[in-house]
């Protein structure tokens, strides 16, 4: 197959285009910028255009002969976006006063890609949310305006054909795909109101009674709004700074569900702790997401939001479906070691389980076949590069800059939905030149004291495995929502610092050191030191009284705060006794 894909690599290198699988080689066509200051890169959504600001001008491209078509003198520009169908492009440059404190130059310029003109100026101070929004077919156009949403028609950006205005409008976004668009408003809560999150249907804006849907909520500072493709409905990831528990220091977050006929509801899950990631199946009837105390759970959900299917545990915080929604890749990266799964999601079988240990970036490229992950700086400015994988798990191509030198960003061209047919899924690992990034496994650390032991598994959780790779026996229907309201509120009252607990719960009750020796049959050994030996009989006092009460629980007796706080200690006596028992 021929390349049809480019990748910009831009970096202190320069930018430059690679051309993608199979040939993997820097393109021609397209003349390297060297420049060490290249700021800012855009591509068209159909991929036929690419910008990019290179500390002296902002140029565009025709991608396929990269014949210059405009180039503009915006030397500061930060951020560049083309508008849907390529008729205008947008320049950011950070925003200045004037010294004598009066109101600086607009920021934030509308060009027109034919003619080059500037349609339009405007003053836009932050660089969030800094680009106007446009509907796929450019009718309408959208930014946010001193807590009001302000809507142009057909890019005529001199009348303001509507206002959206509500008592603070802090973000928006607008339906994918055909006419009519849809906006979903998030509003924050002021003074005991809740936030709320509304639907409406351009340019029906008057009162609440025009709005399609309407979900209110106490606990939040921030949210991310979802519009699935078909635009028919809204996840809503709602985010608190700070976990009034302590339990996490991600916050708190809550998962609503909003849908153009007016359903809402709160996405039930079945696990405590952070929600790390979201994202709609391309399908837009499922959607996935990533939650939990580490080992995190992924499950997937139905428009009902009932559970589809649960993949169990383990190291992960994103979620990636490909582009024809029948391949979805859970991986583990940021502070986690790069693990990914790659499953089909027709079937619900594992394809493969490649690693990319130190990602900072993943995306599928537009044909469903291929994956990009990179190491880029700032977020990491050592071994920075790129690999280009098949699904199946082969590393195709991997480069990585030279020690002084960093890679800023990387990614695909992309290109119209229905370029790519989508294929059947493989299960074989594609043939490549190159070896498998295996990485070393890291070995665990053991004290000095247990060293030349042996080794006996001290795993401090097993991850729980996908519905369908459990064991004979035991339950793998997903729980109904009345069940898991009931269990979620069990959970709550047990507090959300329990982790520790079901870990615990999930060993032996003995520590893993004295396994091979039952300490009850065990006569009672002296250590020749009075003070020591008082020490041991008291913790194993305290731990007969922990067993009793986990036998309790067990038999369903609701134990007392203290009583909790009590078995939590378990793992931490153990090892005061494992250390005082080997006289450490």
């Amino acid at each position: 197959s021929s390349c049809l894909f480019t990748l910009p690599v831009r970096g202190s290198e320069g930018l430059y285009m690679v051309n993608g699988p199979p040939s993997f080689t820097e393109s021609t066509a397209f003349q390297r910028d060297s420049g060490k200051n290249c700021k800012a890169v855009a591509f068209s959504k159909d991929g036929s255009l690419f910008a990019w600001c290179n500390g002296e001008k902002v140029n565009i491209v025709n991608v396929t002969n990269a014949e210059l078509l405009r180039s503009f003198d915006l030397p500061k520009t930060v951020c560049l976006e083309f508008s849907p169908k390529n008729n205008v492009l947008a320049t950011w440059q950070a925003y200045t006063t004037a010294k004598d404190g009066t109101a600086g130059v607009p920021n934030l310029q509308l060009h027109e890609v034919k003619t080059g003109k500037c349609l339009k100026s405007f003053i836009q101070k932050k660089m969030q949310n800094w680009c106007p929004c446009w509907a796929d077919d450019e009718s309408i156009c959208a930014r946010n305006v001193n807590n009001e949403v302000h809507f142009f028609e057909n890019n005529n950006f001199n009348t303001i054909a509507n206002k959206l205005h509500l008592q603070k409008v802090n973000d928006f976004v607008l339906s994918p795909g055909a006419q009519p668009t849809k906006v979903a408003v998030y509003v924050p809560g002021s003074k005991g109101a809740p936030s709320f999150v509304r639907l409406y249907q351009y340019p029906n804006f008057n009162g609440p009674q025009s709005a399609l849907a309407n979900k209110s909520f106490f606990k939040a500072d921030k949210v991310t709004m979802l519009w699935n493709k078909k635009a028919t409905a809204v996840l809503v990831i709602a985010s608190t700074e700070v976990d009034k528990t302590g339990a996490s220091y991600y916050g708190e977050q809550t998962l609503h569900y909003l849908a153009t006929n007016g359903e809402s509801v709160v996405v039930q899950l079945p696990k405590n702790g952070p929600i790390y990631d979201v994202v709609w199946n391309p399908n837009s009837v499922e959607f996935c997401a990533v939650y939990g105390f580490m080992p995190a759970k992924a499950t997937v959900f139905n428009l009902k939001c009932d559970p589809v299917f649960d993949f169990g545990t383990g190291p992960r915080n994103a979620a990636y479906y490909s582009p024809h929604g029948h391949i979805l890749v859970l991986a583990g990266f940021g502070n986690l070691r790069g693990q990914m799964e790659v499953w089909d999601v027709k079937n619900y079988k594992l394809i493969s389980k490649p690693v990319a240990s130190d990602s900072t970036y993943f995306a599928w490229c537009p044909d469903g076949e291929h994956i990009v992950t990179a190491t880029c700086a700032p977020r990491l400015r050592v071994n920075n590069g790129y690999k280009i994988w098949h699904y199946t798990g082969s590393v195709l191509h991997s480069y990585e800059v030279p020690s002084n030198e960093e890679m800023w960003q990387v990614f695909w061209q992309p290109s119209l939905d229905g370029v790519f047919p989508a294929k059947a899924v493989k299960y074989q690992a594609v043939p490549s030149e190159l070896p498998s990034a295996e990485p070393k496994p890291a070995q665990a650390y053991r004290p000095p004291a247990l060293r030349n032991k042996p080794a006996t598994s001290s795993k401090l959780h097993e991850d729980e495995p996908p519905q369908n790779m459990k064991p004979p026996g035991s339950s793998d229907k997903p729980l109904s929502k009345t069940a898991l309201k009931n269990q979620r509120k069990h959970e709550a009252k047990k507090a959300a610092k329990q982790e520790a607990k079901a870990d615990a719960n999930q060993e032996p009750a003995q520590s893993s050191a004295s396994q091979n020796a039952p300490r009850s049959t065990v006569p009672a050994v002296t250590s020749g030191d009075p003070e020591v030996d008082k020490k041991i009989k008291n913790l194993k006092k305290k731990l007969k009284a922990i067993e009793q009460l986990k036998e309790q629980a067990a038999a369903g007796k609701q134990l007392e705060k203290n009583q909790l706080e009590k078995i939590q200690k378990e793992t931490a006596l153990l090892q005061e006794l494992e250390d005082l028992e080997l006289g450490l």
